[in-house]
C-alpha cells in the first residue's frame, strides 16, 4: 500500500473489538471497557522522545506525527480504544486565530479577542477541509494503522471552552475577561458560540468521513459556569451539535456514539443525559450511584476515577477501581479517570488501571 493511499478514508481493517462502541450503546459486553484521556502523553517516555525539540501546533500538523503517538499507549496497554492526537485549539486556528505552545506556560494566543469588534478578524466561513484536513488525514492514516485492533475516536472542545481560551489568551483560574463577555455582551457571545458551532459541526463530521468511529465533545471549562450561564452559554451548543451531525450522519446510514464531558458541571447531569449522547462523561466528584440515580438509565456513563488515585500503590489503585465498578455497574459503563493523565505518572500504574478494570469487571459479568 503506497503512503497515498494509506490516508485515503476506505478499507480499513475489520474491527476486531468493539467492546467500546457497545458499551457506548448500552449493550452487553465481556468486560468493561477502558480507556483514559490523555492516553497519548507526557507521562510515556517514547512520547516525549518523538515529541523533543518539535513544535507542538506542528506535530499536530502532521497526520505521521499524530498516528505514531496515538499508536504509542496501545503498544503498552491494551486499551479498548484509542483516541486521536490532536488539540482542541485547533478549531480557533481555523478561524484565523495564532495560537502558540509556550514551554512552562502551556497555550498561548498573542493576540486574544478583547471586545466585541474584534469577532471582525475572525474568518466569517471556514473551509474546514482546507484548514483541518491534516486531522482528516492523521485519522484515516490511524485507522489503517491500527489494524482494527480498537475504535478510534475524533474529538473536539464545546464552544463555549474554545471561547473562554480565545478572550483570556490562554489558561485561566477565573475566566473572568471571558465571563465578562457573558454579563457585559451576551449578543456577541452567542454571536461568537454560533461561529464555533457551525465550525465543530463540520469537523466533527470530517473526522467521521475521514475514519473516526466515536466522538467526544469536551467542555472542559463547564465548572466555571453559574447553572443559569451553563443553560444559556454552554447547553443550547452542546445540543446543537449532537443535533445536527447526528442528522447529518444519519442522511449517509450512519451511527457514530457521542460523548460529552463536561467538566465540573454537576448541576447539569440531568441535562445533558438528555442532550442527544449516548455517552456522559464524569470527573472525579461526583459519586457513581448518584450518577446513574440522576441520569436514569438513559445514557451510558464514562468516567470518573480521580488520576491522582494512580500515585498510589497497584494494590490500592485495584481496590479504587473495584468500588468504582461497583458503584457504576457493569453495563452501559466505559471506565476513564475523571480528567486526563498527568506528566509525572508512572507507566506501570496507568497498566495497572487498565487490568484492573478488566480482571475485576470480567468476575463482575460472570457473577451476574
Amino acid at each position: 500500500m503506497s503512503k497515498d493511499e494509506l490516508i485515503l478514508p476506505k478499507d480499513f481493517p475489520k474491527l476486531q473489538n468493539d467492546t467500546f462502541l457497545r458499551a457506548a450503546r448500552g449493550e452487553a459486553t465481556e468486560h468493561v471497557p477502558v480507556w483514559c484521556m490523555r492516553q497519548a502523553g507526557r507521562y510515556l517516555p517514547e512520547f516525549r522522545e518523538s515529541r523533543a525539540g518539535k513544535d507542538f501546533f506542528d506535530t499536530c500538523r502532521s497526520p505521521e506525527a499524530c498516528c505514531e503517538l496515538t499508536l504509542q499507549p496501545l503498544r503498552r496497554f491494551p486499551f479498548d480504544a484509542a483516541i486521536i492526537f490532536s488539540d482542541i485549539l485547533v478549531v480557533p486556528q481555523a478561524l484565523g486565530m495564532d495560537v502558540q505552545m509556550v514551554a512552562g506556560k502551556g497555550p498561548t494566543f498573542p493576540d486574544p479577542l478583547k471586545e466585541p469588534e474584534d469577532l471582525q478578524r475572525l474568518r466569517p466561513k471556514v473551509d474546514v477541509e482546507k484548514e483541518l484536513g491534516y486531522v482528516f488525514k492523521a485519522i484515516a492514516l490511524t485507522r489503517h494503522k491500527i489494524e482494527g485492533k480498537v475504535p478510534l475516536i475524533g474529538f473536539t472542545g464545546a464552544p463555549w471552552t474554545l471561547m473562554s481560551y480565545m478572550i483570556e489568551g490562554g489558561g485561566s483560574t477565573t475566566h473572568s475577561k471571558a465571563k465578562r463577555w457573558l454579563y457585559r455582551h451576551p449578543e456577541a457571545s452567542h454571536i461568537l458560540l454560533k461561529m464555533l458551532t457551525d465550525v465543530i459541526v463540520e469537523y466533527l463530521l470530517g473526522q467521521v468521513a475521514a475514519g473516526a468511529q466515536a466522538l467526544q465533545v469536551f467542555e472542559s471549562h463547564a465548572g466555571i459556569l453559574s447553572p443559569v450561564q451553563f443553560k444559556d452559554f454552554s447547553l443550547p451548543y452542546l445540543r446543537d451539535i449532537a443535533k445536527r451531525v447526528k442528522e447529518r450522519l444519519k442522511e449517509t446510514g450512519q451511527d457514530v456514539p457521542m460523548i460529552v464531558f463536561a467538566k465540573d458541571a454537576h448541576y447539569g447531569l440531568e441535562d445533558l443525559s438528555q442532550s442527544n449522547y449516548e455517552v456522559v462523561g464524569l470527573d472525579w466528584t461526583i459519586d457513581p450511584r448518584s450518577a446513574r440515580e440522576r441520569t436514569g438509565g438513559k445514557v451510558s456513563l464514562q468516567g470518573n476515577m480521580d488520576p491522582c488515585a494512580l500515585y498510589a500503590p497497584k494494590d490500592r489503585i485495584s481496590e479504587t477501581v473495584q468500588k468504582m465498578l461497583e458503584g457504576f455497574g457493569t453495563k452501559g459503563y466505559i471506565a476513564n479517570l475523571g480528567h486526563g493523565l498527568y506528566p509525572d505518572m508512572d507507566p506501570e500504574n496507568v497498566g495497572a488501571f487498565v487490568e484492573a478494570v478488566h480482571q475485576h469487571s470480567k468476575l463482575m459479568i460472570k457473577q451476574i
